[in-house]
């Protein structure tokens, strides 16, 4: 996993470019994340790159503190409402509940809740978080086939009813922790199309179902529903017509020990580049199936945050390295995030994220020097992380004309989706980075008050 994710080739790309903005912004300090509020909308990218250049230039590397030029992120909540617009677009049968493990963002999960989704969680804190926006425990999901049995206890005690199982275990400590939960029967799917695959840890086998589903009857428990999960990030939209399929079969198998299910957890896997696609396709094996009056939900993740955050990092040390065998030096730059941290996705999801030039020689480049950037000379570097660890690396190898040094910023985008959520203290380095908001829908924006 971590050499091929290590190993990665970038391109050359050229540098943010800012404009003048007539947009009113100012930028305040609120339980440690930075607001940016925007009076009115604007184009996505004029937002964000302003976002970071205010940002940057308020930072003094020969005099600031420690800490105050640590790596942040800028997010985009219009872009988050507008996957939300897109969502109901093209999925009109599935109502999206959240799974909060992707980006448990506070933010996001306010404007979350005020657009109405529901929420997957694995875990009590997560509950307890989603809950305390005041969220109905009816939007809640706790979907973990395999639950703490004092998390169970807290999910009866505050009346989040829905949760899933995969095994006889499982049934029968619900049966003792929780006689009146309405269960969903995960099923094992095909996700060998995917990033992160669950079938190894999740899901009962077709074999197994009705095995199941008799237990459950004799054990007095409410079934309501099948879910599955075709694993995050899928690629292959074709994963959901099988797993539709099997859950039609077991929707079937259950009438039979006299369970009228009703709601049918389609789970996640979904991406913005193949959403379209893998919509239509799941949307028409979902009508194939199952009549207009069975509820259906599914439980995105990274389909709504990924592209909503970019992360900007500092480079706080360079080293050239001397190769005869070249004519130009190359340079290791190191940075002050790396694979401990945000970049934890390169690990565990296998995401390749691409360094571009935020600055360069403590300056931004202007449409000018843009547009003359594909004809100028490139220099080699590789992108490394601030720990001591050599597989903190997080490009081996890119190209950029410009000579970055110390007191240069880059920024990655594509950075909300399983990044702060699995960031560590190793090293001693921080897992809590500032989150600048922007927002360039005028809706989202009124659903939070900005």
């Amino acid at each position: 996993m971590a050499p091929s994710a290590v190993s990665t080739v970038t391109e050359a790309y050229p540098t943010i470019t800012f404009h003048n903005s007539a947009h009113a912004n100012h930028l305040k300090t609120t339980n440690g994340h930075f607001d940016s509020h925007h009076e009115t909308a604007g184009n996505p990218k004029q937002l964000i790159g302003e976002a970071l250049r205010h940002r940057v230039e308020s930072i003094d590397h020969d005099d600031c503190e420690p800490g105050e030029e640590d790596a942040f992120f800028v997010a985009d909540l219009g872009e988050v409402y507008r996957q939300h617009l897109r969502w109901k677009l093209n999925l009109k049968r599935v109502k999206p509940f959240y799974a909060v493990k992707c980006n448990p963002d506070p933010t996001v999960l306010r404007l979350l809740a005020e657009l109405g989704t529901g929420f997957d969680c694995a875990s009590k804190s997560e509950i307890e978080q989603i809950l305390s926006l005041g969220v109905d425990p009816s939007r809640i999901i706790y979907a973990q086939p395999c639950k703490t049995k004092s998390y169970v206890r807290y999910a009866a005690r505050e009346g989040v009813k829905q949760m899933t199982f995969d095994n006889a275990d499982e049934l029968y400590k619900t049966k003792q922790l929780f006689p009146d939960a309405e269960l969903y029967l995960r099923i094992l799917t095909d996700d060998s199309g995917s990033l992160c695959r669950f079938s190894m840890k999740f899901g009962a086998s077709m074999d197994s179902t009705e095995s199941l589903l008799a237990l459950a009857k004799e054990l007095g428990l409410n079934v309501v529903g099948v879910s599955f999960h075709v694993g995050s990030g899928a690629s292959d939209p074709k994963a959901f017509l099988k797993a539709v399929s099997d859950a039609r079969a077991v929707f079937d198998q259950a009438a039979n020990f006299g369970y009228e299910l009703k709601t049918l957890d389609v789970g996640g896997g979904f991406s913005g580049e193949s959403f379209e696609p893998m919509a239509a396709i799941l949307s028409q094996a979902l009508d194939d199936h199952f009549p207009p009056h069975v509820r259906v939900i599914g439980e995105p993740g990274r389909y709504y945050v990924a592209s909503a955050f970019t992360l900007a990092c500092n480079v706080i040390a360079r080293r050239t390295i001397e190769d005869p065998a070249e004519v130009v030096p190359s340079h290791m730059l190191y940075i002050n995030d790396g694979v401990y941290g945000n970049f934890s996705s390169i690990m565990f999801d296998h995401q390749h994220p691409v360094p571009r030039i935020l600055t360069a020689n403590k300056r931004f480049l202007h449409d000018r020097e843009e547009a003359e950037y594909a004809t100028q000379p490139t220099t080699k570097y590789s992108v490394w992380g601030p720990t001591c660890d050599g597989i903190d690396c997080i490009s081996a190898s890119c190209y950029f004309p410009e000579n970055l040094n110390v007191g240069d910023w880059l920024y990655f985008e594509e950075m909300g989706a399983y990044t702060r959520c699995s960031a560590t203290r190793f090293n001693g380095f921080p897992d809590s980075h500032d989150v600048v908001y922007v927002s360039s829908e005028p809706g989202a924006s009124a659903l939070l008050g900005l």
